[in-house]
């Protein structure tokens, strides 16, 4: 069985204190929220990330499009 429920919703004011990832902000009536998370190598990467720089180190390369 599907409700369907239409809402007029006003908000003067509303303070988030923080998001993360996976969060969700739910205003209004909603059934079931399903959290999906889906990973994709869009890149077509194939090996591992290259390692981190040392903080500290100094490396200054060329812009690839000249500013």
């Amino acid at each position: 069985m599907n409700f369907y429920i239409q809402q007029s919703i006003q908000i003067n004011q509303i303070k988030i204190s923080s998001v993360t990832n996976s969060s969700v902000l739910q205003i209004g009536s909603a059934g079931i929220i399903k959290p999906n998370s889906y990973l994709y190598n869009t890149g077509g990467f194939t090996g591992p990330a290259p390692q981190a720089q040392q903080p500290g180190s100094t490396v200054i390369q060329a812009p690839s499009v000249p500013l």
